[in-house]
């Protein structure tokens, strides 16, 4: 126990053979129960959890999946478990050995004194995370949590992508657990998720760690777009279900005519930038040029570029207005 709260730790892991023990031998003696989830690994991941069961004195608790369900799905696992055990804060670190588990009481100690309900790691907040973490992640994670910020509202909060977190009992008896993203982009997808049930949640400094034998299946170029897509989605889905279905702010139409106006002015300007240079070069169709002369006058360039950056100041209200409404849940 800490400080008088049951503690349990999810660990979700795929082909971990290499670092899992290492894991699980360095768990902390105030952790009550240990919920490994193995996610139909390939290696020996399952067989080496099983063995450890004895050494852990029951508080290693081993779930396996028949076939792989993703990082979000094998916590997802976790967090069900967690909950049948009544444990009251929840923490989550990797099989990769990526986590520092002295550092987990940083994470789960401001949900112990009820600062928050939710907690997770930012390797940001060092000034060697660019030198540690591998520069395509690092930029790659830098694009991802600034689409989470907009998303989710908690605009205080950067390195969406990291792993290390603890969530309070009360928050995980209040979210939906089966409609959480299943895979990479379940961190995201549950920020969104908590702030419409309005969950405060604090990011803890913590250390990266890499190059410890760990090796990652995640592939920037496939999750960017994945999780991108997500983020809209659940942006959408935010806004609706925050400011107009349970409660009505008029950020509403600022986002409303700001995401119609500036996309338009972008595009029609890109179009009269087109006409101007290029259009006259690749065509003489009498039709096509009449066309491009209407939309493409000074008078059109003057009005585009107010509309432009109406929609733009628009958008940037909405975000002012998100960020205030959301400033105490941090």
């Amino acid at each position: 126990m800490f400080k008088g709260k049951k503690i349990g730790v999810v660990v979700p892991a795929y082909n971990e053979e290499k670092l899992i023990s290492k894991v699980i031998d360095n768990m902390p003696s105030y952790v009550d129960y240990i919920i490994a989830v193995d996610d139909a690994s390939n290696d020996n991941t399952f067989k080496i959890l099983e063995e450890l069961k004895e050494k852990e004195n029951n508080r290693l608790i081993v779930i396996k999946h028949t076939t792989n369900k993703g990082v979000g799905a094998s916590i997802i696992t976790g967090y069900n478990k967690a909950l049948a055990l009544d444990l009251d804060i929840v923490a989550v670190m990797a099989g990769d050995g990526q986590m520092n588990p002295e550092e987990l009481k940083d994470i789960i100690n401001p949900i112990a004194i009820e600062e928050c309900d939710y907690t997770k790691g930012n390797r940001l907040f060092s000034g060697e995370a660019w030198k540690m973490i591998p520069k395509l992640r690092y930029i790659g994670n830098a694009f991802l949590s600034l689409l989470t910020k907009i998303a989710s509202g908690y605009w205080h909060i950067a390195d969406s992508q990291a792993g290390f977190t603890a969530i309070s009992k009360k928050a995980l008896k209040t979210l939906r657990l089966e409609r959480l993203y299943p895979r990479y982009g379940y961190p995201n997808h549950l920020l969104v998720k908590l702030n419409v049930y309005n969950f405060k949640v604090k990011d803890i400094p913590v250390t990266p760690i890499y190059n410890v034998g760990e090796k990652s299946s995640m592939k920037i170029y496939k999750i960017i777009p994945t999780i991108s897509w997500l983020l809209l989605k659940g942006f959408f889905w935010r806004i609706t279900q925050k400011y107009i279905i349970r409660d009505f702010h008029p950020l509403v139409f600022f986002y409303f005519f700001g995401l119609f106006l500036f996309p338009f002015g972008v595009l029609w300007g890109a179009f009269i930038i087109f006409s101007r240079i290029f259009v006259y070069h690749i065509t003489s169709h009498p039709d096509i040029i009449n066309f491009c002369k209407t939309f493409s006058t000074q008078a059109a360039l003057f009005f585009d570029g107010f509309i432009t950056v109406a929609g733009l100041q628009m958008l940037l209200f909405a975000m002012w207005f998100d960020m205030e409404y959301n400033k105490e849940l941090k």
